[in-house]
């Protein structure tokens, strides 16, 4: 029934997606967030709570929460979960030695009931960085090949310059439509 109400808002009205953007501290989520919504970089804190804004792409709107990534937050994620379609995990390409607990903390995400319909777009941020780890090395890791029951999409990206984000915004965008 969901579904219907959800499809037929589609075909009647704007559809706001709900994205949850989430990711260790540190990674890019917030820089990320406003390089979306204004193509420009913004001096950020650490997020402690959450940000929310609207970004709209050629008529599909999505309703984007960045959630804090400090780990006594991270427990606190699964309260955004509802009614979630997109997950968008922001990775360091560059800290290798904390790629084994985003990958605990992704299929973590992936088992709870709320996300069994979320596509995950994976930032793998900070791809101008000297030393930073590359989307294949990174997909390796995660070991995305096993997400089987969830659309997923790995794109290399920068949040400072944006390199990469219309990118990871447009594949979004296709799942939206596509659904």
């Amino acid at each position: 029934m969901g579904q219907l109400i959800a499809k037929l808002m589609g075909i009647f009205g704007n559809q706001e997606h709900k994205v949850i953007i989430v990711g260790l501290d540190n990674a890019g989520k917030t820089t990320i967030l406003y390089q979306l919504l204004m193509t420009e970089v913004v001096h950020t804190s650490p997020t402690i709570e959450s940000n929310a804004e609207k970004i709209v792409l050629q008529k599909t709107h999505f309703l984007v929460w960045d959630i804090g990534g400090q780990e006594a937050l991270c427990s606190t994620w699964n309260t955004y979960y509802a009614n979630t379609e997109f997950i968008i995990l922001v990775i360091d390409s560059t800290d290798r030695d904390r790629l084994r607990t985003t990958r605990e903390e992704l299929y973590q995400m992936l088992a709870h009931e709320a996300l069994q319909d979320a596509s995950v777009l994976i930032f793998a941020n900070k791809q101008d960085m000297k030393n930073s780890m590359t989307t294949v090395e990174i997909s390796q890791f995660l070991t995305l090949s096993a997400i089987k029951d969830h659309p997923w999409h790995i794109q290399g990206c920068c949040a400072v310059t944006g390199e990469g984000l219309p990118a990871g915004l447009q594949w979004m965008k296709s799942q939206a439509t596509a659904n």
